[in-house]
């Protein structure tokens, strides 16, 4: 077998390849004993027709596309490793020649990854949010905890923002009630905004035992969407009681005996919330600034099948499990089709660039991934996906993405590499030590393929989503003649 290869531009290239018909035997073979075993032929015994017998029959052509199939991939996999190609996804195969008894010639264009030369990353600096709690902080959380151990009491007045109340709830549209648009006992606080919009006003105002009407799109169910008339009917109304904000509170609500030591203990957690979100900020501006020094081309047909991905997510997934489709999620958000292809044409570009940037670092800074990592980030990513460590595992082994959660777990301490290199301050001025944040930094890699929107999810994507990348890569489809 000769092969050669052509440049076409930095992402795509062009195999052509010459087979001497030799090289076919073991597959002609292949494709005589797998016919003999598809057809029957009077005179002969299944499977012990003769190949004579069959190029009479069927025709020598319908062998040698047998065969070529069959061939088509090993040569195509020995051409792309002499050249040494790093190639994405399948290629598109042509076939040029073939010559019964003399040579067969193909060409296949496929996509690799350009060539990246990172610059020096050591002078990057970047500005976060200073980590500051106050006063007013803390009172907010103690006051939530609060919120979370009031209890109600039944009252014999008009129902108020704020009140419990207890309700039953009647949907129509057109005329018709629903089969699904009736409920009983439904305990809700108003002002929460957790119902049909325009309930808070229907219940207020109202004793137990009263009775309103009010026009509602629907959020979900058989009708949603739709405009619907609901009635709505409260049977009891509770006054939600707060406790006192003393040393019995804070023995109620924690393991601390004072509400001192409780207050204490939110100013620390806290802080440490807030020093995680300025380790993620730290991590998405160190990232922005390190794609702003490379110069990296996306092969197109890589970029067109991460946007396909990342709409099929969308749409199959989380819009599904609303109830919502496409459109109405774009009215919801104010967002034309134009508005929405940009920008997720926007993030898979930055999703595909971050995987390139952060596989090349790991190259160039020999990064690798022991056990102990991988084991933490699957129980990370079990935790986020709902399932157990063992579930997950067994889903990852069985669908062969072991190779896909290494990747994501050496991009992330290739861009732990570039964080500490880097020169983070707060917007006080004061240098921040990200010494401490290696697993945020890995979980920061991990968010971004999701095609989120999430400002702080943007380094996630960038890293995470662009796994259809090293999908693309690993496959291992047969090229077809």
């Amino acid at each position: 077998m000769k092969s050669a290869v052509e440049t076409l531009n930095p992402t795509r290239v062009r195999l052509s390849i010459e087979v001497p018909f030799e090289e076919l035997k073991d597959s002609l073979d292949a494709a005589y004993k797998k016919i003999n075993q598809q057809v029957t032929v009077k005179g002969f015994r299944k499977g012990k027709i003769p190949a004579r017998v069959i190029d009479q029959r069927f025709g020598r052509g319908a062998v040698l596309e047998e065969a070529v199939n069959d061939a088509l991939p090993k040569f195509y996999t020995d051409a792309v490793n002499e050249a040494e190609l790093n190639v994405l996804g399948q290629p598109e195969v042509d076939i040029t020649e073939l010559k019964d008894g003399e040579t067969l010639n193909f060409t296949a264009e496929v996509d690799v990854r350009p060539t990246i030369e990172i610059p020096d990353y050591s002078g990057i600096e970047v500005e976060v949010d200073a980590v500051e709690v106050s006063e007013e902080d803390v009172d907010k959380a103690v006051e939530e905890l609060r919120e979370r151990f009031a209890s109600t009491a039944p009252v014999e007045r008009a129902a108020e923002d704020g009140d419990v109340v207890t309700i039953d709830l009647e949907a129509k549209v057109d005329g018709e009630v629903l089969e699904d648009g009736v409920a009983s006992g439904v305990s809700y606080t108003i002002g929460s905004g957790e119902l049909l919009d325009g309930v808070d006003d229907a219940v207020t105002g109202l004793e137990a035992g009263g009775e309103a009407t009010f026009a509602s799109e629907l959020k979900g169910g058989s009708a949603a969407g739709k405009e619907a008339e609901v009635t709505v009917k409260v049977t009891q109304v509770a006054k939600r009681e707060l406790p006192e904000l003393d040393d019995d509170f804070a023995q109620l609500a924690s393991e601390f005996d004072t509400l001192e030591e409780l207050r204490a203990d939110s100013r620390k957690r806290l802080e440490n919330m807030k020093q995680y979100d300025q380790a993620t900020q730290a991590q998405e501006r160190v990232l922005e600034k390190l794609l702003e020094l490379v110069e990296v081309p996306v092969p197109e047909k890589l970029l067109e099948d991460e946007m396909n991905t990342r709409k099929h997510n969308l749409e199959h997934h989380q819009l599904g499990q609303m109830g919502l489709d496409l459109d109405k999620y774009l009215e919801i958000q104010g967002k034309t089709a134009e508005e929405f292809e940009t920008e997720t044409r926007e993030a898979a570009v930055k999703g595909i660039k971050t995987q390139f940037v952060l596989d090349e670092l790991v190259n160039k800074e020999k990064l690798n991934v022991n056990q102990e990592e991988l084991t933490e980030h699957l129980m990370r990513r079990a935790a986020s996906s709902g399932m157990s460590p063992d579930q997950f595992a067994q889903a990852v082994v069985e669908g062969g993405q072991v190779p896909m959660l290494v990747g994501e777990v050496a991009r992330g301490k290739a861009l732990a590499v570039v964080v500490e290199a880097a020169t983070v301050k707060d917007t006080n001025g004061e240098v921040v030590d990200l010494d401490d944040e290696d697993d945020e930094t890995e979980t920061a890699t991990e968010v971004a393929a999701d095609g989120s929107a999430e400002e702080t999810e943007a380094a996630a994507e960038a890293t995470d989503g662009s796994a259809e990348a090293s999908d693309a890569e690993a496959s291992e489809e047969k090229p077809q003649a």
